[in-house]
């Protein structure tokens, strides 16, 4: 069996999608419909940047969104994509609103706005300078999360903002705490790399972001996905609308449960982990995971005639 894999924010890259763009009608029709939504040209941000203007969250959430669909709808039109095949849809963080749009439980008018407006939320929840992410090497979830528990009661907020593999998880909060924590861990022998971001994402600063986008998110229509989608917060499939609404909102300050999403699908079969969107991230975080997975990732039109090709043997 199949999963089907959307990637999250820090895959973003200038010119991703432009080999789609400039070879299929239907991504550049993708790419239009973007801009019209939005009133502004986002095109012109993901095809040629700059940089600068992509790595904003506003811009980020909806572009990595609107490239993972191009993908998603180029392998449906034109590769004769059959969804049957995929017993699950997961996005980690902002991609598990292109796996609902590409299980058609929302529409692509409707994700881009809701990424948009959660972009700006996210953005606006903490002062900046106020917060800061940090990911955390070589130690298992249960260790880090005892490590937090001593941390936290001398210091603030710093909390696993997204539990992505064995031994890679990111930590989430008040800056002067994770600084803290990292001489900590320096004095351990642990090694963490700080992330280049532009808030504390995934953690309880962002519960004014997650009050900011719930009536946004409850008033739009959400339908039965035609796939099961992995939810981040719980770790398990979803297919309710109205629990899928719910969890949304709550997903902006919990934790993104992507290494236990990974095994709950292992477990339910799933041996094929395809990931369409910018980079290749989430296939490296499976291959931690699930030794015996096989992982394929869709960046060009090279990668869907390969993948294809694995698949008739």
């Amino acid at each position: 069996m199949n999963a089907l894999l959307f990637p999250g924010q820090g895959s973003q890259i200038v010119g991703m999608g432009s080999e789609f763009y400039n070879n299929f009608d239907i991504v550049k029709k993708i790419f239009q419909e973007a801009d019209d939504k939005l009133k502004y040209n986002i095109s012109k941000i993901i095809l040629s940047g700059p940089e600068d203007e992509l790595q904003l969250t506003k811009n980020t959430q909806p572009a990595i969104l609107t490239v993972s669909y191009s993908i998603f709808k180029v392998l449906q039109d034109e590769f004769n994509y059959n969804s049957n095949t995929f017993k699950y849809y997961a996005g980690h963080s902002l991609g598990e609103y292109s796996a609902l749009l590409s299980a058609q439980s929302l529409r692509f008018s409707d994700a881009l706005y809701l990424l948009h407006e959660r972009g700006k939320a996210m953005q606006s929840a903490v002062p900046v300078g106020r917060g800061s992410m940090i990911a955390i090497l070589g130690l298992k979830t249960e260790e880090i999360k005892k490590l937090l528990q001593n941390h936290n009661e001398k210091n603030n907020i710093c909390e696993i903002a997204n539990d992505n593999a064995d031994g890679q998880v990111i930590v989430s909060g008040i800056k002067e705490s994770i600084n803290l924590l990292q001489v900590f861990l320096k004095e351990k022998k642990i090694k963490s790399i700080p992330l280049k971001v532009s808030a504390p994402f995934h953690c309880s600063l962002m519960k004014p972001a997650a009050n900011s986008m719930k009536e946004k998110i409850i008033n739009t229509e959400f339908s039965k996905p035609e796939v099961s989608i992995i939810n981040n917060v719980t770790a398990n499939s979803e297919k309710d609308p109205n629990i899928i609404k719910n969890l949304l909102i709550d997903q902006i300050f919990s934790t993104v449960r992507w290494r236990e999403s990974l095994l709950y699908m292992s477990t339910n079969g799933i041996k094929n982990y395809i990931e369409i969107g910018p980079g290749k991230a989430l296939i490296g975080m499976v291959k931690r995971t699930i030794k015996e997975a096989n992982c394929f990732s869709i960046n060009s039109i090279a990668d869907i005639k390969k993948l294809n090709n694995e698949f008739k043997k």
